[in-house]
């Protein structure tokens, strides 16, 4: 299967495909990964400061981020079911291999689902062993305001902001330049789309996480 087509983004590194998955891949793709959350439900972390995140989350895969009071981290179990997450769905993994060529598969993908408000601030994704390889990012449901703008520590750490607007089934990597990139979810939405069951937007984020 040949890859989706990639649209210029203007930013070096970051990458950006509109529609890379069609509506039946979509819904099957949210199929599946509501079926995971059965097994590994969503909760909702807080900041090693205690402050709740607005966004709910779990994880599949190997290895999944967590954030308490204890610090970021990623770990091969549930915090609250102790058990381990759910495998990475086939779909996720092909997507990685068709548009990032990187040689080893993601170990962990993150799952956030917005709702009610929820948004994320500007946040660098460093919690990984090998800043080198790609994230990619799968938009579901609900379209989102996404913010970009340049890394802290790099040659233009004080640099404007530029937001896209990501709609259901676009993806998106952060490479090269744009691997520390700030980034972030400014709103959603909601209700512009009912992919998602109950509403909103999911993301899922796959990472090489070691």
């Amino acid at each position: 299967m040949s890859p989706p087509s990639e649209i210029p983004t203007g930013l070096p590194g970051f990458r950006l495909w509109p529609a890379a998955l069609s509506e039946t891949e979509q819904a099957a793709l949210v199929a599946e990964v509501f079926a995971a959350i059965e097994a590994a439900p969503l909760y909702r972390p807080v900041t090693p400061g205690g402050r709740p995140f607005s966004v709910r989350m779990t994880n599949l895969g190997p290895l999944g981020w967590v954030s308490d009071r204890d610090g970021y981290r990623y770990q091969p179990i549930h915090p609250e079911t102790c058990e381990t997450w759910p495998p990475i769905p086939p779909v996720l993994l092909d997507l990685w291999d068709r548009l990032t060529g990187w040689p080893a598969p993601p170990d962990a993908c993150l799952v956030n689902l917005y709702r009610d408000g929820a948004k994320m601030g500007l946040h660098q994704d460093r919690d990984e062993a090998d800043h080198a390889a790609p994230v990619l990012s799968v938009s579901l449901g609900d379209t989102a305001t996404f913010r970009i703008g340049p890394a802290e520590g790099g040659p233009n750490p004080t640099g404007k902001t530029r937001t896209f607007r990501l709609t259901s089934g676009d993806v998106c990597a952060l490479t090269g330049p744009a691997r520390l990139a700030r980034h972030g979810i400014d709103r959603v939405l909601e209700g512009s789309s009912r992919l998602i069951p109950g509403g909103g937007r999911l993301n899922l984020t796959l990472r090489r996480a070691l």
